[in-house]
């Protein structure tokens, strides 16, 4: 076996540990994500603001999840809707860190501008992220809906939320992978409720 033979299979693989980890979603879960879509859809509706929030690949997440649904996923709309990822302002995130804690990035950006009926979408492989925790609990004080993407046993983070979905697997790499596939989901749902004819 070459070298390249060797790298192949170790693609295989990891496409494999993907595949068995989708095959093994709950389907309890999926049920939770169309629960956080109808929640999501009439905070939209009610001119609601929807924040997000992750660390590392989980913002990654978030900011693609706002952007999906501040313009398009795969419906037309007439306008986006409000959606805001709290990990795209650099200036902000090293003034709070610096001046407070990295743990307080997100919960002091809620404190100033989130309010009563808007949404947290909080992602976190672990579910342990401190600061992820910190701003599910500022939002919650707030009045604000609380969403959580976790994965490895859901951790504080999903015991705190709303409402939780917890990929059932302990590989970070496979967490976020399904995080993301379940993020397009959430935001095709989102669309598909708000511009059903019997709301548009």
């Amino acid at each position: 076996m070459t070298h390249s033979d060797g790298y192949i299979e170790q693609v295989l693989g990891e496409l494999d540990a993907l595949k068995k980890a989708l095959e093994s979603f709950p389907r309890q879960q999926a049920e939770t994500l169309v629960e956080m879509a109808e929640l999501l859809a009439d905070a939209i509706e009610s001119g609601k603001v929807v924040l997000t929030c992750g660390n590392g690949g989980s913002a990654a997440d978030a900011q693609h999840i706002a952007g999906e649904l501040v313009g398009r996923f795969r419906r037309k709309k007439l306008s986006g809707y409000k959606a805001f990822a709290l990990t795209a302002n650099s200036s902000v995130l090293t003034a709070i860190a610096n001046d407070f804690s990295y743990d307080d990035v997100f919960s002091k950006q809620i404190e100033a501008i989130g309010s009563s009926g808007d949404v947290l979408l909080a992602l976190s492989t672990s579910g342990n992220s401190p600061n992820v925790v910190e701003a599910v609990s500022m939002a919650a004080s707030l009045g604000m809906k609380t969403l959580a993407f976790s994965g490895a046993g859901g951790g504080p983070l999903a015991e705190q939320a709303d409402l939780a979905v917890v990929v059932p697997d302990e590989d970070f790499a496979r967490i976020q992978e399904i995080h993301m596939a379940l993020g397009h989901i959430l935001c095709g749902l989102v669309e598909e409720i708000l511009t059903s004819p019997g709301r548009a």
